[in-house]
């Protein structure tokens, strides 16, 4: 419990505020490939010190991503074609030295690297994420993408979510970021 308490000190001493007002997303591409439209991002402002010093200490950290996709209709309520909400997560081996990097939206292994500056690139970037398949779009119709990221509440262990239950220590959040096209 002791490493746990340590690694939340200098948390203590930040303003969340602080922690909030630096994360944005930045580089946000919506493309498509013959069969899929595809969303390209980065987090910037993810990982401040006291967020990376917790992962060193051995807390999993987990970002979460929501992006919406609603097709634009004149006289009538926006129509749904997506609602997704995906996760990454980053944790810590300190006998092996080394950071695994889980992200729920693609399959296989996860990413082990010993580097941390990979390990937060990998966390912080979308690459190739799948929307929607382009069948379900219409040509020459109006769209309408939002995107959002935020450090997921849950990453605290249970114990000390009742020790700090009055603060929010990790509030990172991006506002929504809209991308309007035609398809």
């Amino acid at each position: 419990m002791g490493k746990w308490i340590r690694a939340f000190a200098l948390l203590l001493v930040m303003p969340s505020c602080a922690l909030a007002q630096q994360a944005k997303l930045t580089d946000i591409i919506v493309t498509n490939t013959r069969d899929d439209l595809l969303l390209f991002m980065n987090v910037e402002g993810a990982f401040h010190e006291s967020i990376e010093s917790a992962v060193l200490s051995g807390v999993p950290v987990t970002f979460s991503f929501f992006v919406t996709l609603h097709q634009g209709r004149d006289f009538w309520i926006d129509k749904e074609i997506a609602d997704i909400k995906f996760t990454h997560t980053i944790k810590y081996d300190n006998l092996k030295k080394e950071f695994t990097v889980y992200r729920s939206w693609q399959k296989g292994e996860p990413l082990v690297t010993k580097s941390i500056d990979y390990a937060k690139k990998r966390m912080t970037e979308i690459n190739s994420f799948r929307v929607a398949p382009l069948s379900q779009l219409e040509k020459g119709k109006t769209y309408q993408l939002r995107a959002k990221a935020e450090l997921s509440k849950r990453t605290l262990p249970l114990y000390l979510h009742y020790v700090f239950f009055f603060m929010s220590l990790w509030d990172f959040e991006t506002d929504w970021y809209t991308i309007d096209f035609v398809f």
